[in-house]
């Protein structure tokens, strides 16, 4: 399995109305009234038959299980305090063949393992510091995040600044983060005692993101917003685990298992970009239309397209359902080869169906309720929201996922 752990999210909130002013008398309105409390949870499961970690073919199940708590509370009228913790516990066959021989069963990739490597959980704690000016019109925010899991740490921290202008009209915002990450690097289980076998030098993955948005209200049913995101990575960019053939090799099979002539190995640095807008229009009072468009880039000739829709629905004053539909494509990385077509004589190379050309679709359903008076009340917290999502992705290589996630929103009295 891929590791993916740039899970570390800046937190913000949103500003309410600025002030109301008279002659004799000027009133500042707090950005938020009464500490938040949120509880979310989703489960992620997924299906395919490409697994990096067994050079390209084999199992890719996984499930995943993410009981999320955020805090918000305000400080004083102009300052909030977040604090985000939550855990992520998987189970997955693909990653158990990391050592395909620990089990009872006959070593397969299409089969899992019994080895530790099968589950693992990570665990997040982020804080982010938001203070707003008087007016309301200037917003400056600094975070601080860490992510632990067995083989993998991560330290990251940023901040970000918000101009408001024209009547809150037009907003423009800037944001920088950092992530300081090392890896505890685990290597398929047939490669680590072979004298011939090449460990990593380097076990640090640094990231550095810059991100500028642009926000326009165009009219009084139309909004629109531009971003543009600057991502340089560098240090240990491939995933230790993930095992490659080598098509001028011949095969060592034992048992159903192809041994793997390497590992992944992928270079040192790499540069993304990515540019992206929004459309969000209100038809009326029952319907509105939400679009979204990015176009990515990375200098290892990955090219992407993403393209989305969604059309909130008010069906009551309370309860609001969310239909969408999500369309994605991508060109593979110059380093990527299915199993078994990569030439020995290269110097980078992949079976990662993640840096593959493929096409996906994901449908969407989610449905709201929303209580601004919190009347109902379990002990001293108010419930102000419910929301419920289901998601279907459907990928060309074959992978599949489902992922279900739900959230309540209680004001602490």
């Amino acid at each position: 399995m891929k590791k993916l752990l740039y899970i570390i999210v800046l937190l913000t909130v949103s500003v309410v109305t600025a002030q109301e002013k008279d002659l004799s008398n000027t009133y500042k309105k707090r950005v938020l009234e009464s500490s938040e409390i949120d509880f979310l949870m989703s489960y992620y499961a997924q299906e395919g038959d490409n697994a990096a970690v067994t050079g390209g073919i084999g199992t890719e199940e996984l499930t995943d299980i993410t009981p999320t708590i955020v805090l918000s509370i305000p400080l004083n009228d102009d300052d909030v305090l977040t604090i985000d913790a939550g855990i992520s516990a998987y189970s997955s066959a693909s990653s158990s063949n990391v050592n395909p021989f620990d089990g009872a069963t006959v070593a397969n990739p299409f089969v899992a393992s019994s080895g530790a490597s099968k589950s693992d959980i990570l665990t997040t704690i982020s804080g982010a510091y938001t203070h707003s000016s008087d007016d309301r019109n200037t917003i400056w925010s600094a975070n601080m995040a860490v992510a632990s899991e067995y083989d993998y740490f991560s330290f990251g921290f940023g901040g970000s600044y918000t101009k408001l202008f024209n009547e809150k009209n037009t907003e423009i915002s800037i944001k920088a983060n950092a992530f300081l990450d090392t890896w505890k690097p685990i290597y398929p289980s047939e490669l680590r005692d072979q004298p011939t076998f090449v460990a990593f030098e380097d076990d640090s993955r640094n990231s550095y993101a810059l991100g500028i948005g642009f926000s326009q209200i165009l009219s009084k049913t139309l909004q629109g917003v531009l971003s543009l995101d600057l991502i340089q990575q560098q240090g240990l960019l491939s995933t230790p685990f993930q095992r490659v053939q080598f098509a001028d090799v011949e095969d060592l099979v034992i048992q159903e298992f192809t041994y793997a002539d390497d590992i992944e190995r992928l270079p040192g640095t790499r540069f993304k970009i990515a540019m992206g807008g929004r459309l969000h229009y209100y038809i009326n009072e029952i319907f509105t239309i939400r679009t979204f468009y990015r176009y990515y880039t990375d200098d290892w000739k990955i090219n992407s397209h993403t393209a989305s829709i969604e059309v909130p629905i008010k069906i009551t004053d309370r309860f609001t359902i969310y239909p969408s539909y999500r369309f994605y494509t991508q060109t593979a990385a110059t380093y990527f080869a299915p199993f078994n077509q990569h030439q020995s004589t290269q110097t980078f190379y992949t079976s990662d169906y993640d840096l593959s050309d493929f096409d996906a679709n994901q449908y969407g359903f989610g449905i709201s309720y929303t209580d601004i008076f919190t009347k109902f009340h379990i002990w001293k917290l108010g419930l102000k929201s419910i929301d419920l999502r289901f998601r279907q992705y459907e990928r060309s290589s074959g992978l599949t996922s489902s992922l279900f996630s739900g959230s309540f929103n209680f004001v602490v009295d």
